[in-house]
C-alpha cells in the first residue's frame, strides 16, 4: 500500500464543517473586501502590508527575509510585490553591506505618503467589515484562537 493513507481520515462532522467553511468563506470575502476598499489609493493589501511592516520598522528598512516573514509572503512572492512597489516609487532595495546576498526594502517617501493617505480608509474599513461586528469578548476568544492556529503552525510548517 505505498503511497496510500492506511488510516481512515477524521472526517468532519457537521458543526465542525460549518465552522470550517463560514471561515473560509468569510475570510476569502474580507480579504476581497479588504483589498478592494484599497483600490482608491492603487494598493493591494499585500502593498499596505508590506509598507505597514516597512513602515514600523527602524529606519523604514527590514531585511528581504525578515520582511517576507512579518508580511506572511514567500521570499519569492515578496521580490515579485517589490518589483512592482519599486516601480510604482513606495520602496527601493538597497544591497546589505555586511552581506553581499542579502537585501534590504526601504520605504520612499512616496511609498511613506502612500500608507498615511491609505491608513485612515483602511482602519475605517477593517472597523466597519470585521471589528464592528465583535463584542471585546469575541475579539479576545478570535485573538486567543488565532493565536493557538498560529503557534501550531508554526510547530508543525507545510512542507514546501
Amino acid at each position: 500500500m505505498t503511497g496510500q493513507n492506511v488510516t481512515t481520515p477524521r472526517w468532519l462532522n457537521p458543526a465542525e464543517m460549518k465552522a470550517w467553511r463560514r471561515y473560509i468563506i468569510a475570510s476569502r470575502r474580507l480579504l476581497e473586501s479588504l483589498d478592494l476598499d484599497l483600490e482608491s489609493h492603487e494598493l493591494s493589501i499585500a502593498d499596505y502590508e508590506v509598507l505597514a511592516a516597512l513602515s514600523d520598522a527602524p529606519d523604514r528598512r527590514m531585511r528581504m527575509s525578515e520582511l517576507a516573514d512579518v508580511a506572511l509572503l514567500s521570499r519569492s512572492r515578496l521580490s515579485h510585490r517589490i518589483k512592482v512597489m519599486e516601480k510604482a516609487g513606495w520602496v527601493k532595495r538597497e544591497a546589505c553591506p555586511d552581506d553581499k546576498r542579502g537585501f534590504f526594502a526601504v520605504m520612499t517617501a512616496k511609498g511613506w505618503k502612500a500608507i498615511v493617505a491609505a491608513a485612515p480608509d483602511h482602519v475605517e474599513s477593517v472597523r466597519t467589515r470585521f471589528l464592528d461586528h465583535l463584542t471585546r469578548d469575541d475579539q479576545k476568544v478570535l485573538a486567543e484562537i488565532f493565536e493557538r492556529v498560529t503557534q501550531s503552525l508554526k510547530e508543525n510548517p507545510p512542507r514546501e
